[in-house]
């Protein structure tokens, strides 16, 4: 099975007080200020603002952007590469259009956004990413636009992407390989597996990688570090955080049981 390119691509940017010029680019920019307050005036239409921290601006693909700023500042932007934005548009059936938006009110695009702060270390980190892509750029997709509810997953489609993660609990997982396991587009997959299973498809992924990672180590067949590597984790201390965070135990402790 072929993997779609991702679509989603992650860039800090360090800028000092004055002109911040953005250049057009074949991505939609979604730029999340990481700096207190920063009083800046846009370039485009001469809006002047105070930005905080966790305040969210949309450049759409191709359209230039940027501002003057009193202070240096820093920001996170995410790359929504425009290809990987038009599929989701055709897959949900929401217009292609991404508009301009400086100091975004929308509450689930600016949790959305933030969102993408905390991956560093995540467990399925791609198919974090493709989950947390797909989730923004329904958003941004749906801003003024309607679409026919979709049906969920079948009790079939459901089955097959949970045997085919409890097949591949080492692999780096991505959103778009479990949807065509599914025949069945990202956001769909996305939005429905949540729904129907209780938690994220990122979320059940980690979760099944500790609790496989528990049976492994209680059976006592592998030490800890081959264990790790056999679902997925990147080393032992990494499993171990993880089995911490959702079993309130460690390996070690987990053996002494």
């Amino acid at each position: 099975m072929t993997r779609p390119p991702h679509g989603v691509e992650l860039v800090e940017r360090a800028s000092a007080a004055g002109a911040v010029v953005l250049l057009p680019i074949d991505a939609h920019r979604v730029a999340v200020h990481l700096s207190a307050e920063t009083p800046s005036r846009c370039r485009e239409s001469n809006y002047e603002c105070v930005r905080t921290r966790g305040d969210v601006d949309v450049v759409p693909a191709g359209a230039p952007g940027g501002y003057d700023a009193a202070t240096a500042s820093r920001a996170l932007e995410i790359h929504l590469g425009r290809g990987f934005v038009e599929r989701v548009a055709e897959e949900a059936r929401l217009s292609r259009t991404v508009a301009s938006q400086h100091l975004v009110p929308h509450p689930t695009i600016r949790r959305l956004a933030w969102a993408f702060l905390g991956n560093a270390d995540h467990p399925a980190r791609q198919l974090y990413l493709d989950s947390l892509g797909v989730a923004l750029a329904v958003q941004l997709l749906s801003q003024g636009s309607t679409s026919p509810v979709a049906r969920g997953l079948t009790r079939t489609q459901l089955q097959r992407v949970i045997d085919y993660v409890e097949a591949h609990l080492d692999r780096d997982l991505t959103l778009g390989e479990l949807a065509g396991v599914a025949r069945v587009s990202p956001a769909h997959l996305r939005r429905w597996f949540g729904a129907q299973v209780g938690e994220p498809v990122h979320r059940y992924v980690v979760r099944r990688r500790v609790e496989r990672a528990r049976e492994l180590l209680l059976a006592g067949d592998l030490p800890a570090s081959e264990a790790a590597l056999a679902v997925g984790f990147a080393h032992q201390s990494h499993m171990a955080r993880w089995m911490r965070r959702l079993l309130g135990v460690t390996p070690r402790g987990l053996r002494r049981q």
